[in-house]
């Protein structure tokens, strides 16, 4: 019986994470993925925030300048209408979507098709970053990558925001943001409170 299920022609699906920092190369690991799908001669379908504009309106662009077009969605239930034919579905800063993707992954793995989510950790205060611990739990594969500390050389998993906002996204690049590691982290974080 289960293996009848298994070799039905739809395929096992499951849901994979790519998350991190900012710098750690989450996106091209993303878009490598997808990729190496497209030469498997999948259906692939990459689907990025409407919030995020940094690079491109209409493509998904890593900090190398990698890109890949993508459909950008406003609610994540749209992705249940766009992904009928696609077969492997990528999805880039998922950490900026709204609790619905949840419910939109799980459906999608569930009829057979390959989810693979790119998306921050944690935000700037060194918080889990919206949804993303519940992807990781529902997740049959979760990679972690690391940036470079900008101020030791270590491993980096913090995203340290060097400019004074305060708002939970701010978008933004080297010019707002640098990878650091925890050690780093503290240190700055700990100089910050003590001007306060």
């Amino acid at each position: 019986m289960f293996l009848e299920q298994v070799n039905n022609g739809k395929g096992s699906g499951c849901i994979e994470v790519i998350t991190g920092s900012m710098f750690s190369g989450k996106t091209e690991e993303l878009l490598r993925r997808l990729r190496r799908a497209t030469f498997a001669r999948l259906k692939v379908l990459l689907i990025k925030p409407a919030v995020d504009n940094r690079y491109s309106e209409t493509e998904v662009v890593s900090h190398d300048s990698t890109s890949l077009a993508a459909t950008v969605v406003y609610d994540s239930l749209e992705i249940l209408h766009l992904s009928k034919d696609a077969q492997v579905i990528g999805i880039d800063e998922a950490q900026f979507f709204d609790d619905s993707l949840v419910e939109v992954c799980q459906k999608l793995a569930n009829e057979g098709k390959r989810i693979i989510i790119a998306g921050l950790d944690m935000d700037f205060r060194g918080v889990p970053f919206g949804i993303m611990p519940r992807l990781m739990a529902i997740a049959e594969f979760v990679d972690k990558v690391h940036a470079i500390c900008v101020r030791c050389g270590h491993l980096a998993q913090y995203s340290h925001r060097t400019t004074k906002q305060s708002d939970l996204v701010v978008l933004g690049e080297k010019d707002r943001y640098e990878p650091l590691c925890r050690r780093c982290y503290q240190m700055f974080n700990n100089n910050e409170s003590e001007h306060i």
